[in-house]
């Protein structure tokens, strides 16, 4: 499991390049609408929407069509959304779970900006572990959307649970460096923009299927 989270951690930033204009070292809280709770809340809805916008009404040829027999169906696609939701979950509980650490908000480099459109810039596509790889399991959209709601009322109970300061006052350790609790949850929203930009991809693709 270790080794899946650093994977994942480091394939969602692993298109963009952190510079000094794209960081903050300030030991406070950022204030942009961008930076709170409700935003965070807000975020994971829009995402979801977005997936099941994207998804809807695929007929079982459009869901299980490949580009190439080395390249992901859409079916195969949804499959990590679920599963890579649940292991970055549990890594941003983990580090909520340990002590308070406010004092380590100094070491923290990214933004949460960054972190939105590092994730989002699909100029770089790096190959999937084998973990998470799909089989291909949904026959239909809706089974998808049905299995990710279910586990996204999970993440935002817990979300609604915790305050701002303290997702802000929980520093934890990823393969970039320091970020807060507030960031490990952007990650877990993220991961399904980024899969919803594959799937769009894939729909895009010439021989795509019309019904």
């Amino acid at each position: 499991m270790k080794r899946l989270l650093v994977f994942l951690l480091i394939t969602l930033l692993s298109g963009y390049n952190l510079s000094a204009e794209q960081t903050d070292t300030k030991d406070s809280i950022r204030t942009p609408s961008v930076n709170g709770k409700e935003f965070l809340l807000h975020y994971y809805q829009q995402t979801l929407d977005s997936l099941q916008k994207c998804v809807d009404g695929l007929s079982d040829a459009q869901l299980q069509f490949k580009a190439a027999p080395d390249r992901w169906s859409i079916s195969q696609r949804l499959e990590p959304v679920v599963l890579t939701e649940k292991a970055l979950f549990d890594f941003a509980t983990k580090g909520m779970n340990a002590a308070a650490n406010p004092e380590r908000r100094k070491e923290i480099k990214v933004t949460d900006e960054t972190i939105i459109k590092g994730i989002n810039d699909r100029s770089h596509k790096a190959k999937a572990d084998a973990a998470l790889t799909g089989k291909g399991k949904y026959s239909t959209s809706a089974d998808a959307i049905a299995e990710l709601q279910d586990y996204r009322k999970v993440i935002l109970d817990y979300i609604n649970s915790v305050s701002l300061l303290d997702l802000r006052n929980h520093i934890n350790d990823s393969p970039f460096g320091a970020i807060d609790g507030f960031q490990s949850f952007l990650f877990v929203a993220e991961h399904t923009s980024r899969h919803t930009l594959q799937i769009k991809e894939v729909k895009a693709d010439a021989i795509f299927p019309k019904q």
